[in-house]
């Protein structure tokens, strides 16, 4: 397998994933989080019906700077079994791209990127905020449900 293919295989692997989330979930999901973090007047599902799905311009961002990453620094051979299209092998991706983004670097990154994000849609860096926090609730669950290092969030 080719570094092009090994890049293209990663990178779709971790976009299929994101793009099979279904907004209904995401809202209540984001509801129930809502309803556990929040204190104030405005109901959880309220808040929750604000918070607009993330662009695929900044999940591509995201997996596209995991890429780079992970080719940087895994060895080859290691590379070739991630990409063998097994789905424990898939699993494997989808975890380690979850502990990038919980790495200091990109945890910065994409708190800076939401805050953005939220004020261009609403012009409003609270939103920025709350997207950021949802999106790191909703990380730690993924990587507990995939045997990652934190289970619940």
């Amino acid at each position: 397998m080719t570094e092009l293919q090994m890049r293209e295989h990663v990178f779709a692997t971790v976009m299929d994933r994101i793009e099979k989330q279904d907004d209904a979930k995401r809202q209540e999901a984001l509801a129930e989080y809502m309803a556990v973090t929040m204190t104030g007047g405005n109901s959880p599902e309220q808040v929750a019906g604000m918070i607009p799905p993330i662009m695929k311009e900044l999940y591509t961002k995201w997996v596209t700077m995991f890429v780079d990453r992970l080719m940087e620094t895994a060895d080859r051979k290691a590379l070739e079994l991630l990409c063998d299209g097994t789905e424990e092998n898939s699993a494997a991706l989808l975890l380690t791209y979850v502990m990038f983004l919980e790495s200091a670097r990109m945890e910065k990154q994409v708190q800076e990127d939401l805050n953005e994000y939220g004020r261009r849609m609403t012009g409003s860096d609270d939103l920025g905020d709350a997207a950021a926090n949802f999106l790191r609730a909703r990380l730690a669950q993924i990587a507990g449900q995939a045997g990652g290092p934190k289970g619940n969030a």
